[in-house]
């Protein structure tokens, strides 16, 4: 099957929207604040911030903020606070309630004494890993909701961020049949400047982001159940909800065809679930690295893949592990031809799953989902919702979209 990689769409359009953006709550306890290292100070990216008991959640952002939203019908007295490099840290929601608290967190120290064996034979680890995905997976549907942003960068201006809440249908992960996601809400913000004469979109949008959860889809993307496409090798511990992982790094051992991927696997050290893998892309052949991405771009334009980053997390629940947070980064250079036109873009592309639900469950009807070769900044205009946050999780964006979008009304004055 062919290898699964993010795709963008080039198209010489050019459009403005106008959005009224509104913030409304009912009911709904809302705790913001900014995670640190109680060491160096320094802010903690892409903790998971959840409510035990339940499947409320979120993540901070790359500088550390998180807004956290609990319905009262919760009852919460504490959330939860987790990262691969730093101690498991439980909150009281009573010791929150000003804005903006900033939370420490303990860097995480391995007790090494703890470890019963350390592998000799890593892909040994990762075959046991995968023979027991229906035991550490739900074998049951879940109806999820999360939240997806994305978002383009020209350099450092936006060219437009995209936001939606969505449902998920996630089927069993003991069988084959496809995730489901369909937009819930959403709204969106462009910037159209003069001296642009490229207008990148980003195809497939939250249905791509479920192809990335690696247990779920073992034959896609990574590909990595081809084991003769990789080398495996032990490479450290780490600790996630206070639980040892192995980690398992892979490169590729071949190079003719597609390219492969460079990574780690996070095994848990009892039960052998994944819980977290980071990968990316082998770019050292840029040509063909190029192709697959480009699904069409306008005769004349150069285009270098310079990194692309992937990230896949899990939640452990109920002594299952559900899908938590996505992100892929891709970062890239266009070049004209005989023109004096260069520029770089950062495309950032992520999901959260803010709660999950194993009752009640219906499928997606057919004409409502989102597909993996659809434009959500083009389909989410559809969708626009004035009180868009609501009471609904999200991703606390770097720089707000309000902001943002302000930012570029500004320029086009």
């Amino acid at each position: 099957m062919k290898t699964f990689v993010i795709k963008i769409l080039f198209l010489s359009l050019f459009f403005i929207t106008e959005n009224n953006l509104l913030f409304s709550q009912t009911d709904v306890l809302v705790i913001s604040g900014v995670l640190r290292d109680a060491q160096s100070k320094e802010r903690v990216a892409n903790a998971a911030i959840s409510v035990p008991g339940t499947g409320i959640g979120t993540v901070s952002n790359s500088d550390g903020e998180f807004i956290l939203k609990i319905p009262g019908t919760a009852t919460a007295k504490k959330f939860i606070v987790s990262h691969i490099s730093f101690v498991t840290k439980e909150v009281s929601v009573e010791s929150t309630t000003s804005a903006n608290k900033t939370i420490f967190l303990e860097p995480q120290i391995l007790q090494l004494s703890s470890i019963r064996a350390i592998p000799s034979d890593a892909l040994g680890i990762v075959k046991l890993a995968y023979e027991k995905i229906r035991q550490n997976y739900s074998q049951s549907p879940n109806m999820m909701k999360a939240f997806y942003r994305e978002s383009i960068r020209q350099r450092r201006d936006y060219i437009s961020i995209t936001e939606a809440l969505v449902d998920i249908y996630k089927t069993s992960y003991s069988n084959n049949n496809t995730d489901h996601v369909s937009i819930n809400k959403g709204r969106k913000g462009v910037n159209v400047r003069k001296v642009d004469t490229l207008n990148v979109l980003l195809q497939g949008g939250p249905a791509v982001l479920l192809l990335i959860d690696v247990p779920k889809n073992p034959t896609i993307g990574l590909e990595l159940v081809n084991w003769d496409n990789y080398k495996f090798k032990y490479a450290d511990l780490a600790t996630i909800d206070d639980q040892l992982n192995y980690v398992i790094e892979f490169e590729p051992t071949i190079r003719n065809g597609e390219p492969l991927y460079f990574g780690k696997l996070f095994i848990q050290q009892d039960n052998l679930a994944i819980t977290r893998a980071e990968f990316n892309l082998d770019l050292r052949d840029e040509e063909k690295a190029s192709d697959m991405f480009i699904r069409k771009k306008p005769a004349g334009l150069l285009f270098v893949p310079l990194a692309t980053n992937y990230l896949v997390t899990f939640k452990h629940q109920n002594d299952k592990y559900y899908l938590n947070y996505v992100r892929i980064d891709l970062k890239f250079k266009s070049d004209w031809k005989r023109k004096l036109f260069k520029n770089n873009y950062t495309i950032i592309s992520e999901m959260a799953i803010t709660d999950r639900f194993e009752d009640h469950l219906e499928k997606i009807p057919t004409a409502e989902r989102f597909k993996t070769n659809m434009v959500m900044s083009r389909e989410v205009a559809a969708f626009y919702d004035p009180d868009f946050w609501g009471d609904q999780n999200i991703i606390e964006p770097e720089e707000s979209i309000e902001n943002a979008i302000k930012r570029i009304a500004r320029k086009m004055n």
